[in-house]
């Protein structure tokens, strides 16, 4: 007997299966939903289909005087939204101006088409029934820009808040800046303060020469050959150390400075300024006594009030007089 062989089936798995199944199923209802979707778009063209002849059969039965008056209407709507493109232009932005121009191009083409209908009193009821449903689409494009200028608007208004709002806090910044500096000035303003010396106990007095060469104070005129001033200079530890140049005027009566033999000028605080006589003096910060003389070169001075005034450098640090008779 010969041996018949048995064919093998394929092996399949239950994973491939299940795919197999789940893949027409949603196939199955892919088609569903694609076919419902066909008969949605197919019912909404009937009833747009229905609802235009439904406006052309309205427009049709309206009597002359009211077909008049259903155009007026439109004019007013399409002359309306001539005036919204007209604002749109002013205040859209730049990009959005050939937009603008092409739907008022549009509304003035349906314009001129619905005025000219009513110069003529001859009405059709489809072209007018088409303009009607053109409106509204229109209009809606019309919103649409109306609400991107207004979100525009909204955020240009917020931007400006925003601006004033940094600009306030620049403003109070530079005010603050401002005050900071103002203090440091101040505080400055009061160390250079500190920091100058004080001529302590000035006294100015006229001097004679004795028979045995020995100055004496005098009050007369006619002997009288040098004057000297003393003074203390007063202790002060936030002052710079080291060499200080000391300077004495002399004023006379007739409000003259006396210049003298070492004299010259010198720029202070009160501008240039001559000066009698001048010392160099080594200050450590600690008090030191200090006389200046200041000599009249053999020249007899006039009687009267002289007054004293001591510089250190360009700062005024003390002030006297005296007279002579």
């Amino acid at each position: 007997m010969s041996e018949v062989k048995e064919i093998q089936k394929p092996n399949r798995s239950p994973i491939f299966t299940a795919v197999i199944v789940l893949l027409v199923g949603l196939l199955g209802l892919m088609t569903y939903m694609w076919s419902k979707k066909v008969g949605e778009v197919n019912q909404l063209t009937a009833e747009n289909k229905t609802l235009n002849e439904n406006l052309e059969a309205m427009y049709e039965a309206m009597p002359p005087s009211e077909r008049g008056a259903a155009a007026d209407n439109m004019i007013a709507e399409f002359q309306q939204m001539m005036d919204n493109y007209d604002l749109l232009q002013k205040e859209g932005r730049p990009e959005d101006q050939q937009a603008y121009a092409e739907q008022k191009e549009k509304i003035a083409t349906q314009l001129a088409e619905i005025e000219k209908m009513k110069r003529q009193g001859r009405y059709n009821a489809g072209e007018m029934a088409k303009m009607q449903k053109e409106i509204g689409t229109l209009r809606e494009i019309m919103k649409g820009y109306i609400r991107q200028i207004d979100e525009l608007n909204t955020k240009n208004t917020q931007l400006t808040a925003d601006l004033d709002k940094t600009s306030t806090e620049l403003s109070e910044t530079q005010t603050e800046r401002n005050d900071f500096k103002n203090q440091a000035n101040e505080s400055q303003e009061k160390v250079k303060k500190g920091q100058r010396l004080q001529a302590l106990s000035l006294n100015t007095t006229g001097l004679r020469m004795k028979l045995n060469d020995q100055l004496e104070a005098t009050a007369k005129a006619r002997n009288c050959i040098q004057a000297s001033a003393a003074f203390t200079i007063g202790e002060n530890s936030i002052a710079d150390a080291g060499s200080r140049t000391l300077y004495m005027q002399i004023i006379d009566p007739d409000g003259k400075p006396l210049q003298g033999r070492s004299g010259g000028t010198t720029s202070t605080e009160n501008g240039t300024i001559v000066y009698g006589a001048k010392r160099e003096i080594n200050y450590g910060n600690k008090a030191v006594d200090v006389t200046i003389f200041f000599d009249f070169n053999g020249e007899e001075p006039v009687a009267g009030s002289y007054k004293v005034k001591i510089y250190c450098g360009s700062d005024q640090i003390g002030s006297d007089s005296f007279s002579l008779k």
